[in-house]
């Protein structure tokens, strides 16, 4: 990548949330494919070093290597020896299954979250419901 291109993005920084119940590999994972389907990270981005990122969220660097590995299987990274990791410039297409896991999941923390400030699955719904009504009107 062009240092143009690199001084044009900020780097890309892990957040956990601790009480989602998501494990923590499973948590950096999303984000790097949340990254990149909101254009934070492309083809070729490197991402933090396996021990910058266990420093920067106080986990154990083994963690990091398991999140990274996975996404590599994937074909979502690339690991140059020396050089770092990076973000793979073959587009990867998410399967049926996992987008339904993302979806249960992003569903289920939703509901977790709501519960917690005191709202139903009503509420949830009737909210929903609003938007999409406002979203159709917006198309029209």
């Amino acid at each position: 990548m062009s240092t143009a291109r690199q001084s044009e993005r900020r780097a890309f920084a892990f957040r956990l949330d601790l009480h989602s119940g998501v494990p923590v590999y499973r948590q950096i994972i999303d984000q790097v494919m949340g990254g990149m389907a909101a254009g934070a990270l492309a083809g070729g981005d490197q991402l933090p070093t396996v021990r910058q990122v266990a420093v920067d969220l106080s986990i154990n660097p083994n963690t990091v290597v398991r999140a990274y590995r996975e996404l590599e299987i994937r074909g979502v990274l690339e690991t140059e020896q020396g050089t770092g990791t990076f973000i793979s410039h073959q587009k990867v297409k998410r399967d049926d299954v996992e987008r339904q896991r993302r979806l249960a999941q992003l569903v289920g923390e939703l509901v977790s979250r709501a519960g917690a400030a005191g709202y139903t699955i009503e509420d949830l719904l009737e909210q929903l419901h609003d938007r999409q009504n406002d979203s159709e009107k917006k198309r029209r």
